[in-house]
């Protein structure tokens, strides 16, 4: 048997591209889902993936005389040399029809024991299911290849990229979970492709099979990894958590995201969006809507006439007259409500500005019966919302505290708003320990405020707010 070249020996994986584009095997709401997509140059400068390759056959006539010469040498045996060397030639021919070939790569699978028939087999089996577009061959071989344990360890991360894309496109996801991992354990990188990247990949994997939580806890643990050695965290994560999340309406989570996410990239678009998916999600009713549009107001994410209008409702220009008439004038001078464009507007504006300065008036003997020793809870309650309404976030506070330590009080409604009298107050830090006290219907509302909160920090601290509500 005529020895063969090391051109000949090498068993080339030659792959269709030199680029892979790997995503999330089912497509979600194009609306609302951004998918992840990888550019993954699998060899550099070629469209080929080489593996160790298929050494003299000599050699195999020769084992044992090797192997006590040089252990390293490859070991073949004569079985695994006659079977291989014609299916590898017909393979490797130009217009082959691999398919057909597939009785005889079937057959050398037993044949290869050592661990260098291992990859020679695997490398053969691989290129073949390149050349027949057969993807389970493929995922065999590379199967192979990773088994034998002679893939050298730079190239591991490598190898285990292309067995997880492969085990994705045969929905084998367990399998691919386990090949990635293993690639973001090497800390595999490669020119357009991130450990980042894959372990965005490794979420796509779970949401791909509907076990969104399990997705979404997979990418809360990477992100607050990332956090924790100091890594920024790519805007896209948090987007997609969001996304997965409220497309499949996954409660607490779509507000963790969506906190974590402004507290982060507090750009008004995203504020929008936490705060509309908030709404969206609830059917709120009008007190805790109201503390939801003033972090709206706050954050810049009033927008269309509905929101004004809802606003006023919720706020009621007979009880809170000051943040009406403010909220109109707001409305009024960004176009969005021009004046006499809408009846309910202008008479809620008329009023608001009627009733403005008598409420004013009134406000001293509202605070000194709230102050009063025997004060009843609607009283103080009252107080601490027309404060906040006027912009006296300290006296706000103090009403809102004395709340907490009274009978029947509804804890969720004076901490939600003690918190935001803290925040008007410039003290971010006691603002989101009282947030986080909130729970129920409120909790998201009260988490969006809190991570307002965490923006402002040290800004609110500088230059505490004056403005009113």
């Amino acid at each position: 048997m005529a020895a063969l070249n090391a051109d000949q020996a090498c068993a080339a994986l030659v792959l269709e591209d030199a680029v892979t584009n790997l995503s999330s095997p089912r497509l979600r709401n194009a609306g609302l889902a951004r998918q992840l997509a990888l550019a993954i140059a699998l060899a550099s400068g070629t469209a080929v993936l080489a593996v160790p390759g298929f050494a003299d056959a000599a050699h195999a006539q020769k084992r044992k005389k090797e192997e006590k010469a040089d252990p390293a040498k490859p070991v073949y045996s004569k079985e695994f040399v006659e079977a291989y060397q014609p299916v590898s030639t017909a393979v490797e021919a130009e217009g082959t029809d691999v398919s057909g070939l597939k009785p005889q790569l079937t057959a050398l699978v037993p044949l290869a024991v050592s661990p260098d028939e291992q990859i020679a087999a695997g490398g053969l089996l691989f290129n073949a299911g390149i050349k027949s577009k057969d993807n389970a061959l493929q995922f065999q071989g590379v199967e192979m290849m990773l088994a034998s344990g002679k893939i050298k360890p730079e190239e591991a991360g490598r190898f285990n990229l292309v067995a997880f894309q492969v085990a994705t496109s045969l929905n084998q996801y367990e399998k691919a979970r386990n090949y990635l991992q293993k690639a973001i354990d090497l800390n595999y990188a490669a020119e357009g492709v991130t450990t980042s990247d894959l372990q965005m990949n490794m979420a796509e994997l779970y949401f791909s099979e509907d076990r969104n939580v399990e997705g979404l806890k997979y990418l809360s643990d990477a992100i607050a990894q990332r956090k924790a050695q100091g890594q920024p965290v790519d805007q896209k994560w948090y987007r997609r958590g969001v996304s997965v999340a409220y497309t499949n309406e996954i409660v607490p989570q779509v507000y963790d995201f969506a906190t974590a996410w402004v507290i982060d990239n507090p750009q008004p678009e995203n504020w929008r969006d936490a705060v509309n998916l908030t709404r969206n999600l609830n059917d709120f009713d009008g007190p805790v809507m109201l503390d939801l549009l003033r972090l709206g107001k706050k954050v810049g994410t009033l927008k269309d006439k509905n929101d004004y209008i809802f606003y006023i409702e919720a706020a009621d220009a007979r009880r809170l007259p000051m943040e009406v008439k403010n909220l109109i004038e707001e409305a009024r001078a960004n176009g969005t409500i021009p004046r006499g464009s809408d009846t309910y507007v202008d008479e809620q504006m008329g009023v608001a500005s009627g009733r403005i300065a008598g409420d004013r008036a009134e406000l001293p003997a509202l605070e000194r019966d709230a102050n009063a020793g025997n004060a009843q809870l609607r009283t103080v309650i009252a107080a601490g919302d027309a404060f906040l309404s006027y912009g006296e976030y300290a006296k706000a506070v103090n009403f809102y505290e004395k709340s907490l330590g009274m009978a029947g009080v509804d804890r969720n409604l004076a901490l939600t708003r003690l918190g935001i009298a803290q925040i008007g107050a410039g003290d971010a830090a006691a603002a989101r320990e009282s947030l986080a006290q909130v729970d129920g219907v409120r909790a998201p509302v009260a988490k969006l405020w809190s991570a307002y909160a965490a923006q402002q920090g040290g800004m609110a601290a500088a230059a505490p707010a004056a403005t009113s509500i």
